[in-house]
């Protein structure tokens, strides 16, 4: 007579050891996915206290429910610092989050921090040394060097692993950045006025050490090692033009009224 096979035969049924391998995953992957969703209701949660509660279930909904396709998109994690183009005595701290858009162009959305109810402060795009030496001179003015930064170990990658990190900054080191932003935080607690071009430090001296000593505190980081990590990456030489405020004249960005172009609304 014929056997047939029946749950003693593990590879031929479903609940079998490939079968309970593919159930497990397939389990993980769903409890993975509901820990995410969860996280993102607490997180809602939290940064909606205040708001109505039509407001807060929406939120909750849609970040459940829609993709944010550029948003997840961005892969780097960068903490440093700016000042304003016009005032190196207004420095603030600038928490980035990068993606890498093309061969020599990245593109940064900035915030206050790494918390869930982080402040919106600006932009920067960075890009590579070749590109921003075939830039217009007037354009360069806008720019700012990477050199500094860098080398000094106050640009930093949290939470990834230091030779990665070092691999990332040895190709960052030679690249320009173009910051505006858009919310004067260490003056306002609204985001008033228009974009403020900012720029990055260039030499030893010029950023606050209390303001470097804090962001390392919180952060658990020390920049002074990273600084003797990278010392071997080689220091480029910087094209003219960028970083325009060291030649004690600078730009920055102001209101201007105009004439409007084209037919105005009827009233």
């Amino acid at each position: 007579m014929t056997r047939l096979h029946g749950a003693s035969c593990p590879h031929c049924s479903g609940t079998g050891l490939l079968g309970s391998i593919g159930l497990g995953v397939a389990a993980g992957v769903a409890a993975a996915a509901g820990v995410m969703l969860g996280r993102k209701a607490v997180t809602a949660a939290q940064v909606g206290q205040g708001h109505p509660l039509k407001h807060r279930l929406l939120d909750a909904a849609a970040g459940a429910m829609q993709r944010k396709y550029p948003l997840e998109a961005m892969s780097t994690y960068l903490n440093g610092f700016h000042f304003y183009a016009d005032d190196m005595g207004r420095q603030v701290e600038a928490t980035h989050f990068c993606i890498h858009l093309q061969h020599d162009l990245h593109q940064c959305v900035i915030f206050d921090s790494n918390r869930p109810d982080a402040r919106l402060i600006g932009i920067e795009y960075i890009i590579s040394e070749e590109r921003f030496s075939r830039l217009p001179e007037e354009e360069k003015r806008l720019w700012h060097s990477h050199h500094y930064e860098v080398k000094s170990g106050t640009l930093m990658a949290p939470g990834i692993p230091e030779l990665a990190e070092h691999a990332y900054f040895k190709d960052l080191v030679s690249t320009y950045g173009k910051t505006f932003h858009t919310w004067q935080i260490d003056r306002d607690d609204f985001p008033y006025g228009i974009p403020q071009l900012m720029m990055g430090f260039t030499g030893d001296g010029q950023a606050d050490p209390a303001m470097i000593g804090a962001r390392d505190g919180r952060l658990g980081v020390s920049s002074e090692r990273r600084r003797q990590q990278r010392a071997d990456i080689p220091m480029p030489d910087l094209v003219p033009g960028a970083n325009s405020w060291e030649s004690g004249r600078t730009v920055q960005t102001r209101l201007e009224e105009m004439d409007f172009k084209g037919q105005p609304p009827r009233r």
